[in-house]
């Protein structure tokens, strides 16, 4: 199964992205990872396009065909890379679970970007400012959505393990 968790930069994703992935012992991709990777390489500086992301589909891919349940952590701002997932799951031959994260409660969105510690070595945290002005397109067909304002990451994953994982 591939899962794909979209949204804002300080939603909380990550925290339930991974929460998850060690509760199921999913792959875990996240794309600020590899994008500072590949900033850290030198290759691209800073704009790196959709490096991360196409790097990202290939992994995996890769990890999809041996088996394995991925669990990907990203924006995924637009319809292009929506659909990309997409593909992979199709190449692959899993399913796609595509979950939405997002905090409905401004003030608070707004105190986690601006109190976000960062934990890959040269990423630059986002401003609130910058999370403002992110494109976000409206999807096609609503993924299943999360509101951490509403739900805590433990009652997210047990949702989540619940609706998709649960083979009932």
């Amino acid at each position: 199964m591939l899962i794909v968790f979209s949204g804002l930069p300080g939603t909380g994703k990550t925290t339930i992205a991974r929460d998850l992935a060690t509760r199921i012992s999913a792959v875990y991709l996240r794309i600020d990872t590899i994008e500072q990777a590949i900033r850290n390489a030198g290759v691209l500086a800073q704009d790196v396009g959709r490096s991360g992301y196409l790097v990202a589909n290939e992994l995996a891919l890769s990890n999809l065909r041996f088996g394995n349940t991925v669990i990907v952590d990203c924006v995924n701002p637009v319809s292009e890379s929506r659909k990309a997932w997409s593909e992979i799951a199709t190449r692959s031959g899993a399913p796609l679970v595509n979950i939405q994260v997002v905090c409905s409660d401004k003030h608070e969105h707004q105190r986690r970007v601006e109190t976000r510690k960062v934990d890959v070595p040269g990423l630059t945290p986002p401003t609130w400012q910058s999370v403002l002005d992110h494109d976000y397109e409206a999807w096609d067909n609503a993924p299943f959505s999360i509101d951490t304002a509403l739900t805590s990451p433990a009652e997210a994953v047990a949702m989540i393990t619940k609706r998709f994982l649960s083979g009932e």
